[in-house]
């Protein structure tokens, strides 16, 4: 499938998935269960004010929700700690086209990647002052867009339909550059290109990438890059360097290292097609991976599935806290907030 791109009259087509692959049945075997929940009605919006696509979702030190989404035009909103919504971010921004996701770095400043501009937004903490960008939005021209055609030479401060960012402890910048281009870009805190990892082209070799779709960090710096199209995910040192390869976790929609606590986890979503076909995919995808950060597997929790605590092609996850995660998803345009491993409810005795 062909997606096009009309600027001379601000046409946006493209899907969320991007790209044509088939779902993957996750390898690993025997994985527990992990109990979850999903709070009912966690968000609550104004009347007459409705998620889109759930495309990003974020939090920040204070408990802010941020869910950048695709409702008619591109929209980011903020909730608080409670679910209260406070306010629409950044409403008629040059560099807000098309969502794809959305970050929040240790300092509480606001990153955007929009890959119908090619850009990635910096904002302060409140979303008043745009701090940074990189990349830049397409001229204006008569005629489309067409993404399908053979990619250009990657450019050091250009994208092709960036996906995600991630910081290192020394406020790197790592971009995932993922539909047009199969790279992750390093930059230094000031936006300085350093270095990239894999090719133009996607590729499925040890140092190839085909869809990096989300990408983070842990505390060492080594960065994780759900590489979609190849079904794994490739870790990588801090000089983006290959140091391992994840490949039991069926196609990795979404990746997160937790913040919070002594340890560090990771998660990994198996997300079931946005397209919802074939509809067999839904039963051996949906399912959200805990692992340790050597990738060894903890547990999963949830299925495909539009119910609470099901997830509907989950894009983006918010791990901040592992027992308190927060989950975009497209096809159910719905963000949710999820208790992993919630207190046991005990019941009255009567007496």
């Amino acid at each position: 499938m062909k997606h096009f791109l009309t600027f001379g009259v601000v046409v946006l087509a493209l899907v969320g998935s991007g790209s044509a692959f088939a779902q993957s049945k996750a390898k690993a075997e025997n994985v527990p269960t992990i109990p979850h929940m999903s709070v009912p009605n966690f968000f609550k919006l104004p009347p007459d004010l409705y998620f889109g696509e759930g495309i990003g979702i974020a939090t920040n030190s204070k408990g802010n929700v941020f869910v950048y989404h695709r409702s008619g035009d591109t929209r980011l909103f903020m909730f608080d700690k409670d679910g209260k919504f406070v306010k629409e971010i950044g409403q008629g921004m040059y560099g807000m086209e098309f969502a794809h996701q959305v970050r929040v770095d240790k300092y509480d400043n606001i990153w955007v990647i929009d890959e119908g501009t090619n850009m990635v937004i910096k904002m302060n903490p409140e979303g008043t002052k745009v701090l940074l960008t990189l990349g830049r939005r397409p001229e204006m021209a008569v005629g489309a867009f067409d993404s399908t055609l053979p990619p250009a030479a990657p450019e050091k401060y250009k994208f092709g339909r960036p996906t995600d960012v991630t910081w290192d402890p020394q406020d790197n910048i790592f971009i995932s550059d993922g539909y047009v281009n199969s790279r992750v870009v390093k930059y230094d805190k000031n936006g300085r290109y350093l270095k990239e990892f894999g090719t133009a082209r996607a590729g499925s070799g040890p140092n190839q990438l085909s869809t990096p779709h989300s990408i983070t960090a842990d505390r060492q710096g080594n960065i994780y890059v759900g590489d979609r199209g190849n079904a794994r995910v490739q870790v990588l040192d801090n000089e983006l360097n290959l140091k391992a390869s994840y490949g039991d976790f069926g196609n990795p929609w979404a990746v997160c290292v937790s913040t919070d606590g002594p340890k560090q986890y990771l998660f990994v979503s198996n997300s079931n097609p946005d397209s919802n076909t074939p509809a067999s995919s839904w039963d051996i995808t949906g399912e959200i991976y805990k692992l340790e950060l050597d990738g060894t597997v903890i547990g999963k929790f949830g299925k495909a599935g539009k119910g609470l605590g099901e997830f509907s092609t989950v894009h983006e996850i918010d791990c901040r806290n592992p027992n308190e995660i927060f989950v975009s998803e497209i096809s159910a345009w719905r963000a949710q907030k999820i208790l992993v491993n919630p207190p046991r409810q005990t019941t009255s005795s009567g007496r």
